[in-house]
């Protein structure tokens, strides 16, 4: 059954997108501008917070880009980008990392929040380096994720390493430059960049307009 995917290309959506290019997965495409429409009774009826990403399959709603990614890999098993039995265990221990420690890390340096050390016995990512660092050595010894195999998690924590690379979030180091070059190579993120970027561009060209 065909998906639904709300986005707006200058947010979360962009990393969904590249999953559903991955997956082959067949899906409608609904772009919510910022402003009225996002805030708006329908797209509320989607997803109360007011934020995109969101996709709805089978009748059912899933947020998050995370959980939708794990859904998309899930949903769309021929794709084979959902774990084997042996790599299960670092498949859901580095995806939720990323959606909670190094997203609150990325985000708390970013804005300025820089932990004590008695902060750092209660935040659940200690603070930015130690973070950053255990995901660095992860990435030092595998290719991907799940070892020497792509998978869904690597869609999600790519995406992480790969935009944080590009605004500066994510230090410039050896390692994490060459997984995103690994990533970049790829040809569903190239055609997810593309129809993005194109999609970017429309909306700048309507407001220049």
């Amino acid at each position: 059954m065909t998906l639904d995917f709300y986005t707006n290309p200058m947010s979360r959506g962009q990393i969904v997108r590249w999953a559903l290019e991955e997956a082959g997965a067949p899906y409608n495409e609904h772009i919510i501008q910022y402003g009225p429409e996002m805030k708006g009774e329908a797209f509320l009826a989607v997803n109360p917070m007011g934020k995109v990403p969101a996709v709805k399959h089978n009748g059912k709603v899933v947020t998050e880009s995370s959980a939708i990614c794990a859904y998309i890999a899930d949903a769309f098993p021929e794709a084979g980008l959902g774990p084997t039995d042996e790599e299960r265990a670092d498949y859901l221990r580095w995806l939720f990392f990323a959606a909670g420690p190094l997203e609150n890390a990325i985000t708390s340096k970013s804005a300025g929040i820089e932990p004590t050390e008695e902060q750092m016995r209660t935040f659940g990512f200690g603070n930015f380096d130690l973070t950053i660092g255990a995901l660095k050595d992860w990435l030092a010894q595998n290719d991907y994720i799940c070892g020497e195999r792509f998978t869904m998690a690597d869609v999600y924590i790519g995406a992480n390493i790969d935009f944080g690379l590009q605004f500066g979030t994510v230090p410039k180091d050896p390692v994490f430059e060459a997984y995103a070059q690994r990533l970049q190579q790829r040809e569903a993120y190239g055609k997810a960049k593309a129809r993005d970027g194109a999609l970017i561009a429309e909306m700048q060209a309507a407001q220049e307009g």
